[in-house]
């Protein structure tokens, strides 16, 4: 039986080539998006599952508590994590963390690589597959580091026996090589190329006495969870012991919390110190949106198929008549729809292959399309059945439900539900449409309200370069020379980038105004020049004098601290830390830091001019200048005093833009999206218009016999087309306000949306569906009316 049933349907589907075609193609574009967004959500939800022990592993970050608001951040105190394991029972393992980039050398052949300062348990908690040496000695001399495969092949070859071979870290330092790891894949939360026993983080670092201590937070802490063991009893000790440690916590709340590595990548969101989301929402946002798609797809296939209703009529009719029974019919039709969906997931896998590398450039990831996958292929193939089903199964109850004996007299098949169906789905499929351009539009206005605001500072001409060598030594001749090339304005240090929120202080006390200890204030290390360097105005007082010596204690503060201390000037007034006074010299513009789309988020900052701990060296271009020549001169200087050390930098802007990296990636597949939508809901569309002028065809002939002008033909077979988008437009517009303006509200810096981004989005609609339809019409109405009429 399935064998007639193939052969039937295949005749069926040559005879009717065009809508065949449009309906494999429609469904075509809808499963290449559903494997593309699939294949995107793989690999996220695929973070960090290389570590197999998924419900023992727990990364430990701290809320923090100022003026009634919990932050939270992803740093520990130093000794937390040797704490834990010996005081709290069911912590297995545990292990304190610092990242740093560092210069491998090994002769003449060296490389940046960021890695990680650990403690043993690390490489346990992780289960490092070791190629060379051994996991339990590893790390257990102080010279000790380990390395991924590619690192160690980038520095000595493909040579495979590279235990006990001595490199250099930072051209200083000797480190013999006791292990070799497999490469880790790129779907990892904590990236790293080498590892370093813990203790050797105070590397060329003096009075780090505070990272043994409680107060200053650090390092990033993993613990690894007893089999069996309450979660909500470990947490609940894990939050009490840093208050347990520090007489302050008791005061001002601050604690530990375990947060799984299952949540890591997709929700590392947090307010008021509990998870509220991240990655996440877009995982959900574009599968949803990637099913829309597919869904309009298979709408576009109902369309079409009843729309073939009268052509199918009398097939039905007689096979009615000769025993064939309603459930064979349905078997007939639906495997049509599955054909038709198996040659459109064929199309789709070329489309796949065709388009992956662009999207990949897109998401910013190297996803691969393997069909070898049994995973990936019963994706395909799930994906094809259900187009099949859904798209074929209306068509197949509406086409079996004609009474032969009433299509054989000629009267044709009842039309009245169908058209009312075909009008809805029309109607939904450019609902959606109008939607999508909407929603596109709004993000993008959003995006660049965001990006061109003022932000306080010079980001557009600003240099950012990481602090390696000798870099701080040589300061001032780096900065002098840069100068004297006439391309540079100015060039400074400081220990945090201008768009991170620097390191956090409670503790100050201070003349006037507001006094509160648990005031949240910012706090940088910064050389004399910094303010002139990245563009902060200095709007009373001085700034850092080119001795530090003598600005050891005075500071430089923004203007909303200077709010705190009291409506007259706070130029001469005391700041006290830790006992020591401070006097303020000088104040600041505020500026954007953190969180780039709030509206309160340039609190208070203070600045120590001390720069023996930069790791951030800033170098503002002159406008004018070209920025390939600037370059170039930035990078003779730097080989010339920080030799070995190889150039790296970002300029600031783009740091600034890589902040809405989630935002910009909605917006882009939103508009792809938006056009896929079209393009389908337009195929659809035009097999109806094609469907509408044949079944009309005859009273075309007639009205052009009566006098009849092409515009007015084109107008009548437009009219009701246009009226189904009218509907959409006003199904839509209600809709996509609804969907933006709750995704808006996610934002306190943000646009307000204007009626022209919808009306404009219903012209586009408009337009395109006019065209579309204006085609076949054109073409009904310039034909021969004498070949139409001939028949009667």
């Amino acid at each position: 039986m399935f064998k007639n049933y193939l052969k039937i349907a295949w005749r069926n589907l040559l005879k009717n080539k065009g809508y065949s075609a449009l309906n494999i193609f429609g469904l075509a574009i809808g499963i290449t998006c559903a494997c593309l967004i699939l294949l995107w959500v793989e690999d996220e939800v695929n973070y960090d599952s290389v570590f197999p022990k998924q419900d023992l592993v727990y990364y430990v970050p701290t809320n923090q508590t100022f003026e009634g608001e919990v932050y939270t951040y992803n740093v520990t105190p130093g000794p937390l994590a040797k704490d834990l394991k010996e005081e709290v029972p069911g912590i297995a393992k545990s292990a304190a963390t610092f990242g740093d980039k560092m210069l491998l050398t090994n002769g003449e052949t060296g490389i940046n690589r960021f890695g990680r300062y650990v403690q043993p348990d690390f490489l346990e908690i992780f289960s490092l597959n070791f190629l060379e040496g051994e996991l339990n000695t590893a790390l257990s001399r102080p010279d000790a580091i380990v390395l991924t495969q590619k690192t160690a092949i980038a520095l000595f070859g493909t040579d495979k026996n590279v235990l006990n071979k001595v490199l250099q870290l930072n051209s200083e330092f000797s480190f013999t090589v006791t292990g070799i790891i497999q490469d880790l894949p790129s779907t990892i939360t904590y990236k790293f190329d080498w590892l370093i026993p813990f203790q050797r983080f105070q590397l060329g670092q003096e009075n780090m006495a505070w990272a043994e201590q409680y107060g200053g937070n650090f390092a990033d802490t993993f613990v690894e969870l007893t089999p069996n063991t309450d979660f909500k009893t470990v947490d609940s000790k894990v939050r009490k012991m840093i208050a347990s440690k520090i007489e302050y916590a008791t005061e001002v709340p601050n604690e530990a919390f375990l947060h799984s590595i299952k949540d890591w990548h997709l929700r590392s969101e947090f307010e008021e110190g509990k998870i509220v989301g991240g990655r996440v929402t877009l995982v959900r946002s574009l599968t949803f949106i990637a099913l829309i798609i597919l869904l309009i797809a298979c709408i576009n296939f109902m369309n079409l198929s009843t729309a073939r209703s009268g052509k199918r009529a009398n097939e039905v009719g007689v096979r009615k008549v000769l025993g064939s029974s309603k459930k064979r019919l349905i078997g007939q039709f639906m495997t049509e729809a599955i054909i038709l969906a198996s040659i459109a997931a064929l199309l789709s896998i070329v489309l796949v292959m065709v388009l992956l590398p662009s999207f990949n450039s897109l998401v910013d990831k190297q996803i691969e399309f393997r069909l070898s996958s049994p995973m990936h292929l019963f994706s395909l193939l799930s994906i094809t059945l259900i187009c099949g089903l859904l798209a074929g199964w209306y068509p197949a109850l509406y086409l079996s439900s004609f009474r032969p004996a009433k299509v054989l007299k000629g009267a044709g098949s009842s039309e009245g539900n169908a058209n009312v169906i075909r009008k809805g789905l029309v109607v939904a499929q450019f609902s959606v449409s109008i939607v999508f351009i909407v929603c596109s539009t709004i993000i993008y206005q959003q995006i660049q309200h965001v990006s061109t605001r003022d932000v306080g500072y010079s980001k557009e001409t600003l240099l950012n370069l990481p602090v390696s060598g000798n870099m701080i030594e040589k300061f001032q001749p780096i900065k002098e020379e840069m100068i004297a090339s006439g391309l540079i304005h100015n060039v400074a240090l400081t220990n945090a980038n201008m768009l991170t929120g620097g390191f956090n202080g409670q503790g100050y006390r201070w003349q006037g105004g507001q006094n509160s200890e648990n005031v949240l204030v910012r706090y940088r290390f910064v050389s004399p020049n910094f303010f002139s360097t990245v563009g902060l105005n200095l709007l009373e007082g001085r700034s850092f004098n080119n001795n530090a010596i003598i600005d050891s204690t005075n500071v430089i503060i923004t203007q909303s601290f200077a709010k705190l201390m009291g409506e007259d000037s706070a130029i001469g007034k005391t700041i006290t830390d830790e006992n020591i006074n401070y006097n303020v010299v000088g104040i600041v513009n505020d500026y954007v830091y953190g969180d780039v789309y709030g509206n309160n988020n340039t609190g208070p900052v203070i600045f120590y001019s001390y720069s023996d701990n930069a790791n951030t060296m800033y170098i503002n271009i002159k406008p004018k200048s070209s920025k390939t020549d600037a370059l170039a001169a930035i990078e003779n200087v730097l080989k010339k005093y920080n030799p070995g050390f190889p150039f790296e930098y970002r300029f600031e802007d783009d740091l600034f833009n890589a902040r809405f990296r989630n935002e910009e990636l909605v917006g882009e597949l939103a508009k792809i999206f938006a056009v896929l939508a079209i393009i389908i809901s337009c195929l659809g569309l035009f097999g109806l218009a094609a469907y509408t002028a044949e079944q009309r065809k005859k009273e075309i002939g007639v009205r052009k016999v009566l006098g009849s002008s092409i515009s007015g033909i084109v107008k009548l077979l437009s009219k009701d087309f246009m009226g189904l988008v009218v509907i959409a437009l006003l199904i839509a517009i209600p809709l996509s306000w609804w969907f933006m303006r709750s995704w808006l509200e996610s934002f306190a810096y943000k646009i307000t949306m204007s009626a022209w981004v919808f009306l404009a989005a219903g012209i586009v609609a408009m337009g395109i569906a006019l065209l579309t339809v204006s085609f076949q019409a054109i073409k009904a109405a310039v034909a021969n009316p004498v070949k139409s009429l001939r028949t009667e």
